[in-house]
């Protein structure tokens, strides 16, 4: 009897209208489609952002054959000193092979492949011609 009760009480809670409940439904799965299609929408433009923060970060570098480069030394971390540099080198570049990577030539004439990102020029064997003027006042012509 109490179970009898306890159906009807349920039949008249939910009005057991199926055009209306198929309405309420349809309804409800549009909601959550939209609010998925929010959630890809912005996915996506964190995404961009992100590529966009990463790509501008990376330092474009172009190295030619014979160039001498300095090495940064990554595995440098277990007691690396207070004052020890961690670049190495110099090596000099013998190959600039595509996307990115370069054969790099040690002193003891081995040779290693390295990304482009891990290092940067060596600039102390440049020598600065003395004896060149250079006018630093307005470059009006000469008379």
């Amino acid at each position: 009897m109490e179970l009898e009760y306890k159906a009807a009480w349920a039949v008249k809670l939910l009005n057991f209208d199926i055009k209306s409940a198929k309405e309420r439904r349809s309804i409800q799965i549009h909601e959550l489609e939209e609010i998925r299609y929010l959630v890809y929408k912005s996915t996506k433009i964190y995404k961009e952002k992100t590529k966009a923060y990463h790509d501008k970060r990376i330092i474009c570098r172009s190295f030619e054959p014979n160039d001498r480069v300095l090495l940064f030394n990554s595995k440098l971390k277990l007691f690396p000193g207070k004052l020890k540099s961690r670049w190495s080198g110099p090596f000099t570049v013998k190959e600039v092979r595509p996307y990115g990577a370069v054969v790099l030539l040690d002193p003891n004439g081995g040779e290693f492949v390295v990304n482009g990102q891990r290092f940067k020029p060596y600039l102390a064997d440049m020598t600065i011609i003395a004896g060149e003027e250079i006018p630093l006042g307005d470059p009006s012509p000469a008379q």
